[in-house]
């Protein structure tokens, strides 16, 4: 805002004559209006120019000062400023874009703070299979009992595939195999081991995922990491194998599932 300029009386020395700024004529230090025109001599400073709205809205006004013996009053509501409604507006807008995700992060927090459930299927098959040795061996619940496809030899095993399905859709956390034909290592080196497997998750709505995991040449249980969301079918393809021969089948004693039912 310019400076306001100082009335005409503040420039002029004590005693001298006022000329009137309308007709020129000459006047007595003392006088208010004109003695020809009547107008007023010393009309004072410009009134003061509103600012525009949107100065208005970014001021703050200055706060009065009590007059002396006075208590201030108390203000029961003062008028918020520009930053209090626009918080309000981005936190609500950022609730209004979270609330579609906020099931799917109790779910994270869940799966890594929690202990994942056994996810049996209802349902299996395999590629093929050796005379007392179907696909339903290997998800039984017992390791002394296995699947083995009926090719036997160098390449045996090679390409076949467990396959099985959940009634329900499940998120799968985890995966357990057990390879070869038992856990006790003289009973286990008796047939080929699956050195590396392709394992597809099929979901509800027909999407598929990939993963590729290398199972150690070693009787016991091994455990993987596997995620999938809403899972209906999985598939074990065997990729590779340990101790291929003649006369020898690949051999899986148990496959587990680990995760929620969702």
């Amino acid at each position: 805002m310019p400076p306001t300029p100082a009335p005409a009386s503040a420039n002029r020395p004590p005693g001298a004559p006022v000329r009137c700024p309308n007709c020129r004529t000459e006047n007595a230090p003392d006088r208010t209006l004109c003695a020809h025109c009547a107008l007023l001599l010393d009309p004072g400073p410009p009134p003061e120019v509103r600012p525009p709205w949107w100065r208005r809205i970014l001021r703050r006004r200055p706060r009065q000062a009590p007059v002396a013996g006075a208590r201030p009053k108390r203000r029961l509501w003062r008028r918020p400023g520009l930053a209090l409604p626009v918080v309000l507006v981005l936190v609500a807008c950022g609730i209004w874009f979270a609330l579609p995700h906020v099931p799917g992060w109790f779910g994270l927090a869940k799966d890594e703070t929690g202990t994942p459930e056994a996810v049996p299927p209802t349902r299996f098959r395999a590629s093929s299979r050796a005379a007392g040795h179907p696909a339903g061996a290997a998800f039984d619940g017992f390791n002394n009992r296995y699947w083995a496809p009926a090719a036997a030899g160098p390449d045996t095993g090679v390409g076949e595939y467990l396959e099985c399905d959940f009634e329900q859709p499940v998120r799968v956390l985890k995966l357990v195999v057990f390879s070869g034909t038992s856990t006790k290592l003289d009973e286990f080196l008796t047939q080929a081991r699956p050195a590396r497997i392709t394992v597809r998750l099929t979901s509800a709505d027909g999407g598929q995922a990939d993963k590729v995991i290398r199972v150690k040449d070693q009787p016991g249980q091994q455990t993987f990491d596997l995620r999938g969301s809403k899972v209906v079918r999985a598939r074990l393809t065997m990729d590779d194998a340990y101790g291929a021969g003649a006369g020898k089948h690949l051999a899986v004693a148990e496959v587990e599932f680990f995760g929620r039912r969702s």
